[in-house]
């Protein structure tokens, strides 16, 4: 069964309700990366995030999100497209030793540097322009206080994330409260009732209960009692832009002299890519190939 991000709302459309799911997607991450449980953890937590917030934007491109810190962890970052099609990394520091009582304030900001960082990148952003950012301190004993810290203050919009994520799966849970337009007749007092009831639903979900059921039946458990408008659910994967072409290309860049260095200390070289750490290997026979290749590339140039 595909992963999945599936939309609903309150009847009186006043309380935004969605869920993920990240099986296959996660096992993809993760196939090529070894991350201690803590590190893992955290990372499948802002990837579910992601996918929650980036399938509310709408544009061509990119949602990122990134959490800078001063500890263990130099960098996490998260990137999902419009298509819901997401990679994720984590930087660390080597100095330093993970721990399993570790917590997103001790791996990030233990000396109160720790940024979040939220940017906004359209794939048809003109030449020279920079992609929106939006950036604060890093609050919150976990991703999701963060992020609804940050979607309070920087986009005025009552959000709570509920997110989860181990070995197999990583899943969350986003109930938005939505602003009224279009000159509707709004009864307030009914629109927050609504919303208070919806926050004291999600705060009986328990990490594990997402980890261990489906999210039809989460859904279903939390809300059974209100009428629900359910949308049509999309899609989700795993994506990265890394090919071995590229790397090939990295290497051409280098210049045969410094690819022969490297290859007189080993037998070959190893490339791993910053996103999804797949490995690229070039012996010495292929890396002969690729500056054959680009000398008779400039032979043919030149008869031309």
């Amino acid at each position: 069964m595909k992963d999945s991000l599936k939309k609903y709302l309150f009847e009186d459309r006043s309380v935004r309700i969605q869920t993920v799911n990240l099986t296959q997607t996660w096992h993809e991450m993760l196939t090529h990366q070894t991350y201690h449980p803590v590190l893992r953890n955290l990372l499948g937590e802002l990837s579910a995030a992601a996918v929650l917030l980036a399938s509310n934007i709408k544009f061509e491109g990119s949602l990122v999100l990134q959490l800078q810190g001063d500890g263990p962890i130099a960098l996490i970052v998260v990137e999902c497209n419009q298509h819901l099609q997401v990679r994720a990394t984590i930087k660390t520091r080597q100095e330093f030793v993970v721990k399993d009582t570790d917590t997103l304030q001790t791996l990030l900001n233990a000396n109160g540097q720790g940024r979040f960082v939220v940017i906004l990148d359209p794939a048809n952003r003109p030449k020279g322009q920079q992609a929106y950012q939006g950036i604060v301190p890093l609050v919150g004993n976990s991703v999701g206080e963060a992020l609804a810290s940050y979607m309070q203050h920087s986009e005025q919009l009552d959000t709570q994330l509920y997110l989860a994520a181990d070995e197999h799966k990583a899943t969350g849970l986003l109930l938005q409260r939505l602003p009224y337009s279009g000159g509707q007749e709004v009864d307030s007092e009914v629109a927050h009732q609504a919303w208070e009831r919806a926050l004291h639903l999600g705060r009986t979900i328990k990490p594990s209960e997402q980890l261990q059921v489906d999210e039809d039946t989460l859904i279903h458990r939390l809300f059974w009692e209100e009428n629900l408008i359910a949308y049509e659910p999309q899609s989700v994967s795993w994506f990265c832009s890394c090919s071995r072409e590229r790397v090939a290309d990295m290497l051409k860049m280098l210049g045969s002299s410094e690819v022969e260095s490297i290859l007189s200390e080993r037998p070959n070289i190893t490339v791993n890519c910053d996103f999804c750490g797949k490995p690229y290997v070039f012996d010495a026979i292929d890396c002969a190939g690729l500056f054959v290749a680009t000398g008779n590339e400039k032979a043919d140039k030149q008869l031309h």
